[in-house]
C-alpha cells in the first residue's frame, strides 16, 4: 500500500512539475520558494524561538503558545490577501474586507485566550482558598 501511494504521489508531482514548466512559471515559483525559505530562516524562526524563550518563564505558557500558534496560522493563511496589491478588477474575487476580518479573528483568539487564562486563575484561586480553609463552611 505504501509503495502504491508513494508511486501515485510521485506521478502527481511529476504532472504538476510538467504543468509548471509548460506554463512558463517555473522561474516565478522558484523565486517565491527561495524567498519563503529566506523569510522563514531570517525572520520567522528567530521570532518563534525568541517567543518560546520568553514564554518559558510564564506559568501559563501552554495557553499562550497555543494562542500564538493559532494567530500565526491565521496570519499565514491571510498573508496572500493582506499583501495583495490594490483591489482586484473583478469585485467578486475578494468580496469581503479581509484585513478587517483577519484582525477580528486575532481579536477572537486573544479574547478566548484571555477568558481561558481568567478561568484558570479563578479556578486556582478557589482551590487555594479551600485548601487553606478560607472557603465557606457549612452550618
Amino acid at each position: 500500500m505504501r509503495i502504491a501511494l508513494g508511486a501515485a504521489g510521485v506521478a502527481l508531482m511529476s504532472i504538476g512539475l510538467a504543468l509548471l514548466v509548460a506554463g512558463g512559471q517555473f522561474k516565478d515559483v522558484a523565486l517565491w520558494l527561495a524567498g519563503a525559505v529566506v523569510l522563514h530562516d531570517l525572520l520567522v524562526a528567530p521570532l518563534v524561538l525568541a517567543a518560546g524563550l520568553l514564554l518559558a518563564l510564564l506559568p501559563a505558557r501552554g495557553l499562550l503558545r497555543g494562542a500564538l500558534v493559532t494567530a500565526g496560522c491565521l496570519t499565514a493563511i491571510a498573508l496572500p490577501v493582506l499583501l495583495a496589491p490594490g483591489t482586484p478588477g473583478n469585485p467578486s474575487v475578494l468580496p469581503l474586507d479581509y484585513p478587517h476580518n483577519w484582525l477580528l479573528s486575532l481579536a477572537a483568539v486573544a479574547a478566548v485566550t484571555g477568558a481561558a487564562l481568567a478561568w484558570r486563575w479563578l479556578r486556582g484561586r478557589r482551590a487555594r482558598r479551600t485548601r487553606t480553609g478560607g472557603g465557606h463552611q457549612g452550618l
